[in-house]
């Protein structure tokens, strides 16, 4: 129980930056292309009780924490946020900004990766060994990776499925979208055939090698 405790007051930070910039990041990018409806909603901010899901910010992570901890390893860790609400009809160009707006979550989890990177160049660059704050830089960078490459899978409603609606031609984005009801369904049985990861890894490298460049 005790190294469970240990674990969640080292991710707390981390997760809820990492859920709340995600979700924040879609609002903004949105209103930038004409859709003003996170706006409205009070959704652009960086408050995270405005985004906190109590399952998937809350539940799901310690759940997998406490998983993690009984089996005596490491593990996939992650969470979601309420989604943002975007209009996409009211996007200038709806197609076109929706890769944009869709990849601005998975972006914006990607500097933070960084930003994490760098806070852990800082500390041990000055010599810092203060094993709080370094596992913290760690799990920032473990978390947003995990979450980046999580929503970069091209499965709608995931922001890697809307990514590629975007990109698809007219006719066969709209035949790939009508697969977003079953989007959850998807990714649970990838998970439960432990094939999940196998999908995850390219963009889990692409994020390392990212913060790599950095380190």
């Amino acid at each position: 129980m005790e190294g469970l405790i240990q674990a969640i007051t080292v991710y707390a930070i981390p997760v809820l930056f990492a859920i709340t910039l995600h979700e924040a990041a879609h609002g903004y990018v949105a209103r930038v292309f004409g859709d003003q409806t996170a706006y409205i909603a009070g959704r652009i901010t960086l408050n995270p009780l405005k985004h906190i899901d109590l399952v998937g910010t809350i539940v799901v992570p310690i759940a997998i924490l406490l998983v993690s901890k009984l089996a005596g390893g490491g593990g996939f860790l992650f969470g979601w946020a309420k989604p943002v609400p975007v209009s996409f009809g009211n996007l200038r160009h709806p197609k076109r900004d929706m890769i944009w707006v869709a990849g601005a979550g998975p972006g914006a989890n990607l500097l933070m990766a960084v930003a994490w990177a760098l806070f852990l160049k800082l500390q041990l660059g000055l010599g810092l060994n203060e094993t709080f704050f370094v596992e913290m830089a760690k799990a920032g960078i473990f978390v947003n990776i995990g979450l980046m490459a999580l929503n970069l899978l091209p499965v709608p409603p995931l922001d890697g499925g809307r990514i590629a609606v975007g990109l698809l031609p007219h006719p066969l984005a709209w035949q790939f979208a009508r697969i977003e009801p079953y989007g959850l369904f998807i990714i649970l049985i990838l998970l439960a055939t432990n094939t999940l990861g196998f999908f995850l890894v390219p963009f889990y490298k692409l994020g390392l090698a990212v913060v790599e460049l950095f380190i």
